[in-house]
């Protein structure tokens, strides 16, 4: 695999992170009836935050500075290994599954300390919710994929987009099914959506995700939005190519990655179709209702693990 198309799938998860971001509200928008702004409005939002400069409280911490730089470069990591077009990934052996978790609790860690760090309420309440939501995410995340893992016999992404793909009716299995059911409510979680979270709120009292950056502006808030979009983003293609990784290629041929590039694409569109849908129809969870929610996709990755090792053993 050349040294282009190595850094081929990583920079069109890092690029097209806020357009996709853009294209849910959209969709969101005219389900409701509602003109919304252009699906390039994250671009231009971000473009804004990077020409402002950014404020900080004299008694802020090097924590405070140094948390954008971090959370986003882990982000950008992630994106490196995740299978978005090909079954393989040159850069399989910096990082797998066990990895792409670790460094998503990071940046959990890194924003829930930024935020008590500032000393502001809403921030503190922020926080102390995130972090025990990811009490309860981070396992279903885990068992979730590594249900696909037993079946692949490895724990590197690429491996079980490769091993999923090379058995198209394996997904019509019970585990595989509760595993892509329980992954979705994580990813829902996960990304800020409702029903545990609503990206478009501004009340302060029920802010989860987005209290957490409350006291960062300019620069700073661009490179936190920019990173919570990449992170949106690889979930979603987690999603797309380790549980439907219909259409992807195993050559890097030109033929299969154009293939695969608009099958990646149709996925994430219809994620996005079914991400608006479901927030046009539901409301926000009260949040003493949200562990109820994490604790089924737990018991359904639960579920799908016990299965699936059931259907294997002799």
């Amino acid at each position: 695999m050349s040294a282009a198309l190595a850094l081929l799938q990583p920079a069109l998860l890092v690029a097209l992170a806020p357009l996709f971001s853009g294209t849910i509200a959209a969709i969101k928008a005219r389900l409701q009836m509602r003109r919304g702004a252009p699906v390039w409005q994250r671009y231009a939002d971000l473009a804004r935050l990077f020409r402002k400069e950014s404020i900080l409280s004299t008694d802020a911490s090097w924590l405070a500075r140094a948390t954008p730089y971090v959370v986003l470069g882990a982000s950008l990591a992630v994106a490196t290994w995740v299978p978005v077009l090909l079954t393989s990934s040159p850069m399989s052996f910096a990082g797998d599954l066990v990895m792409t978790v670790a460094l998503l609790a990071l940046v959990r860690v890194l924003q829930a300390l930024a935020a008590l760090e500032a000393g502001t309420t809403f921030g503190g309440m922020a926080a102390s919710r995130h972090m025990a939501l990811a009490a309860l995410a981070e396992p279903a995340l885990m068992l979730s994929v590594f249900t696909l893992a037993i079946g692949a016999g490895s724990t590197d992404l690429a491996r079980i987009s490769r091993s999923v793909a090379a058995a198209p009716l394996a997904w019509l299995s019970p585990s595989h099914l509760l595993a892509l059911a329980a992954m979705w409510l994580v990813v829902l979680s996960e990304s800020g959506r409702v029903p545990v979270d609503n990206p478009a709120t501004h009340l302060e009292l029920t802010m989860i995700h987005e209290g957490m950056v409350l006291d960062y502006s300019g620069r700073h808030l661009a490179l936190l939005e920019w990173a919570a979009t990449v992170r949106q983003m690889v979930l979603f293609t987690l999603v797309a190519n380790l549980f439907m990784p219909w259409g992807i290629a195993f050559e890097p041929s030109g033929a299969a990655l154009g293939i695969a590039f608009i099958a990646w694409t149709g996925k994430l569109l219809a994620c996005g179709v079914v991400v608006a849908l479901g927030e046009s129809l539901t409301a926000k969870l009260r949040l003493f209702r949200v562990p109820e929610f994490l604790g089924m996709a737990f018991l359904l990755s639960l579920l799908a693990l016990t299965s699936d090792s059931l259907l294997r053993a002799p």
